[in-house]
């Protein structure tokens, strides 16, 4: 089977490259073969292409493409001579150009549309007028014409329902997972700790996603104050790309005087992310919406004991299993978490062990991607 991605495929676009990534690798060792085609701004960093994956950057056009999101003429023009090369097209993500370039040629090649969470109602909110265009255009009947929606939760099930009006025979639930051999051995602790100056007395608190206001950081950081009156034992390190919160972060930061207590790091990539990993003692996520959250995925993968918010895409995985604690979305609520894991050492432990169970239990990369292969075969016949 030869396999079409589309995707921007980008260190700053987080999860979705790590996903294309983990589920490629296990593909290929399958024997089929996988291009990404990544509409680009020259000078981003590119994520690493499994080995025997090829990676197609095309350019966005510019200034088209800061009004409708990864415009390319140049990623138009390749689908246009080579789409009939495919025996699948796999697309990342809605309201993007990307999402729609496969069905303004003329083929008969099956599609696959993976949500991603673009769906929730807070993500809907965003940038609302825009994608209430998009929907009168088009959104809406290419889900339809779709042979394949992958959803990861629940959740976005009834966002799918909502959003159509009705429930769509060509959907399939499939979480995402994880490549687990990645992270069984981290760097040695204090490698990261020392590179930014971080005091080993203190407890690291690891914030890692685009400084954007859904992944809460309104309320991560007033309340990692509030934790900070009673104790002054932590230290908060916000690691990401700037998505549209990092001067309301610097500005907090100066008001408070907490230039002792936050690092912004920007973003980590490769072995430095890993190190980061390896020194967390909790990682945080109060997210308002997230598709399925491969940062948490991540962080629970590396043993890293974790507060986040139900919104995560696999909450109820994480409360059947016991295996983050799940704060409320208020700032009092997590405070409270706060306290309560960075307070309480066994409890800590406990989540760990459990996240980690459920990790291998749920998320191995080799289950999950056999599953979606099998929906690939099935809209194939």
């Amino acid at each position: 089977m030869r396999i079409l991605n589309i995707c921007a495929y980008t260190w700053a676009i987080g999860g979705p490259a790590r996903i294309i990534y983990d589920h490629t690798s296990e593909v290929l060792r399958q024997g089929h073969q996988v291009d990404i085609l990544s509409p680009m701004t020259p000078g981003e960093k590119l994520y690493p292409t499994p080995e025997g994956a090829r990676l197609i950057p095309c350019r966005r056009t510019t200034p088209l493409s800061t009004i409708y999101r990864e415009f390319s003429v140049d990623l138009y023009r390749y689908l246009k001579k080579h789409i009939h090369e495919y025996d699948l097209i796999h697309v990342h993500g809605i309201w993007h150009f990307g999402s729609l370039a496969p069905f303004l040629i003329p083929n008969q090649v099956p599609k696959v549309i993976t949500i991603h969470g673009l769906l929730d109602r807070w993500a809907v909110e965003h940038s609302k007028w825009k994608k209430q265009l998009v929907t009168l255009l088009y959104q809406k009947k290419l889900l339809g014409k779709a042979d394949l929606i992958q959803i990861n939760n629940t959740d976005e099930e009834q966002d799918v329902i909502r959003y159509l009006g009705y429930r769509p025979p060509n959907m399939a639930i499939i979480p995402n997972g994880m490549k687990i051999a990645d992270y069984s051995s981290l760097p040695e602790k204090g490698i990261f700790r020392k590179h930014f100056a971080i005091p080993s007395d203190r407890k690291m608190v690891l914030f890692m996603g685009r400084l954007n206001t859904k992944k809460g950081l309104d309320l991560l950081l007033p309340a990692f104050m509030k934790y900070l009156h009673q104790h002054n034992d932590a230290l908060l390190v916000l690691a990401g790309p700037d998505d549209g919160y990092l001067a309301q972060a610097e500005e907090f930061i100066q008001l408070n005087a907490l230039q002792d207590s936050i690092r912004l790091v920007g973003m980590l990539t490769d072995s430095v992310k890993k190190a980061a990993l390896a020194d967390a003692d909790l990682f945080v996520l109060p997210s308002y919406s997230e598709g399925f959250s491969i940062a948490v995925l991540e962080a629970m993968t590396a043993q890293v004991p974790a507060l986040v918010s139900d919104r995560v895409g696999f909450g109820d995985y994480i409360q059947a299993h016991q295996a983050a604690y799940l704060t409320p979305l208020t700032v009092e609520g997590v405070a409270e978490g706060l306290e309560k894991t960075l307070q309480d050492a066994t409890y800590r432990e406990n989540i760990r062990q459990n996240a980690y169970q459920m990790v291998l239990q749920e998320f191995d990369i080799q289950v999950v991607a056999n599953r979606l292969l099998e929906e690939y075969k099935k809209i194939q016949r």
